[in-house]
């Protein structure tokens, strides 16, 4: 058998594990985004509705779910870092499954996620600049004191249970042609795009970055991993680079057939757009994939799409800048 038709098969597996601790998002179909390419109809797939908010709910239980099956990997307890959706969704799942973990965040994450955090009773720890700092803090912590580390993206079993995504949308756009993700450390493209090329090799897969952190997209186009300062963005989920050695990259280099970069102001119209259209609220990462679409629309004639929303945890005073910046 292979790679790709197994990892389909670990994917569905999960999927059955996991999916009663998840809601199953709706596809919401945009006539506005539609309207944009002659013979196209785009569909929204709703993970800023997931449980605690985004679909990093899918990779912790599935990391979360293989940890407590062993009483002896339960009884280290775990580890890990964030730039909060990655905590708000391992707060969940620990308790789910009853495994002690310990969770480090960068500094300047939204205070809407910290405030998220300490109501799940989470045991939080701020460290440095970007997540790739908070991470390089975590590893050590669990070198030392001997507990698991759970990685926002670099841990296959995370990956496979983001992948669920890709099986949802599939199951109910068996005719999807083009999904739209927005990418920080790759894990929710990275099996997301693993999975859907399995069940078909047509469908293509764009991965969206904001100008201000493209360290994945850079580095596909060098062709290996690089370091890259991230500048402040709107997408503070995506912010950060990408860990040496990091199991997300070969498939974005593999699997994902376009890259495409947008801007603050794109990714801030993006975000309104979505409050002032559909009466939903999404983050800036989410904002990145719909940009995306936006600024491409054109080269996607004849296509049913599907962007994946990550996320919806915007802070209030983030969300009223925007808004009072394009209703003036």
């Amino acid at each position: 058998m292979d790679s790709l038709k197994l990892f389909a098969q670990r994917v569905e597996a999960i999927y059955k594990t996991i999916s009663p601790h998840l809601y199953k998002t709706p596809l919401l179909y945009c006539p506005t985004l539609s309207s944009l390419c002659k013979d196209s109809s785009v569909f929204i797939k709703l993970e800023s509705e997931q449980v605690t908010g985004s679909f990093k709910a899918r990779g912790a239980l599935s990391k979360l779910s293989i940890i407590a099956s062993s009483e002896t990997l339960k009884s280290r307890g775990a580890v890990t870092a964030s730039s909060g959706n990655h905590a708000l969704a391992c707060a969940y799942a620990s308790k789910i499954y009853g495994v002690d973990m310990q969770m480090y965040l960068p500094e300047g994450v939204s205070k809407s996620k910290v405030s998220q955090l300490k109501l799940a009773g989470a045991n939080l720890v701020i460290h440095g600049a970007d997540c790739m700092f908070a991470e390089t803090k975590a590893r050590e912590v669990s070198e030392i004191e001997g507990k698991i580390y759970v990685s926002p993206y670099n841990d296959t079993e995370v990956m496979i249970g983001q992948a669920t995504v890709g099986l949802e949308i599939l199951t109910e756009m068996p005719d999807v042609s083009a999904v739209f993700v927005s990418v920080g450390g790759g894990g929710l493209i990275g099996g997301l795009a693993t999975y859907l090329k399995a069940k078909r090799r047509d469908i293509k897969i764009i991965g969206c970055q904001p100008i201000q952190s493209k360290v994945m997209y850079e580095s596909v186009k060098a062709g290996k991993l690089i370091f890259e300062e991230s500048g402040e963005t709107l997408s503070d989920g995506t912010k950060g680079g990408v860990e040496e050695g990091a199991v997300t990259f070969e498939p974005c280099r593999d699997y994902v057939d376009d890259w495409i970069v947008v801007s603050e102001e794109e990714i801030s119209s993006s975000v309104f757009f979505m409050l002032n259209e559909h009466c939903k609220t999404v983050e800036g990462s989410a904002g990145v994939a719909i940009a995306a679409y936006q600024q491409q629309a054109d080269r996607y004639k004849g296509h049913k799409i599907a962007i994946v929303s990550c996320g919806c945890r915007i802070s209030p005073s983030t969300l009223g800048k925007i808004i009072a910046q394009h209703s003036a």
